[in-house]
């Protein structure tokens, strides 16, 4: 499965994804989401080397589909780090590793670095979701019943296409990036 790292933003962590899990664990050792079952069997294992210490993060896999994504981001927040794991998204506080975030998509789609904007940007089958500095940014309304494609990013404008089970055909919308909120499209 490609692992896919995107190191935009700048971080304050070094973070390597291994092959497998390591036979000697470093001191910390952190496993999310903290009530996983089965949480071995296609985890994601990153060793992150933050500035206070170096601990193992074992992220459970959402979907063993090569369309679900899987690898690193880094954060607006310097200090966080998005490990996605198979379509399931950690925030992950480097400083604090008992405080992680999951994304509430199951799964994410894709993921998308807007330094412009400071923000890390999740598409699931519905909606999207922003992160920012200060945590979520934004998420937006229902934009499709089954599939969001972002077409384009003019300045603070996302462009993009989702499927209308009325009509049954994928239908334009616009957001504005500093709101999240639905743009109305001129006829």
């Amino acid at each position: 499965m490609k692992k896919t790292i995107d190191l935009t933003f700048p971080h304050a962590w070094e973070a390597e994804i291994l092959p497998s899990r390591p036979l000697i664990f470093p001191k910390q050792h952190f496993v999310y989401p903290r009530d996983a079952e089965e949480v071995e069997r296609g985890a994601m294992e990153v060793l992150v080397k933050a500035a206070q210490d170096t601990f193992l993060a074992t992220c459970a896999l959402g979907f063993a589909d090569p369309a679900a994504p899987s690898g690193l981001w880094s954060c607006p927040d310097p200090r966080m780090l998005c490990a996605v794991s198979g379509g399931y998204a950690y925030l992950i506080d480097t400083t604090d590793p008992r405080s992680f975030i999951q994304v509430e998509y199951r799964p994410v789609l894709s993921v998308l670095a807007l330094p412009e904007q400071k923000l890390l940007l999740f598409t699931g089958h519905h909606a999207l979701t922003a992160w920012g500095v200060e945590g979520k940014a934004w998420q937006t309304v229902r934009l499709s019943w089954e599939g969001v494609t972002i077409d384009s990013i003019d300045g603070d404008q996302l462009n993009g296409t989702g499927w209308d089970l009325m009509t049954d055909r994928d239908v334009p919308f616009m957001i504005d990036l500093k709101t999240g909120e639905r743009i109305e499209i001129p006829n």
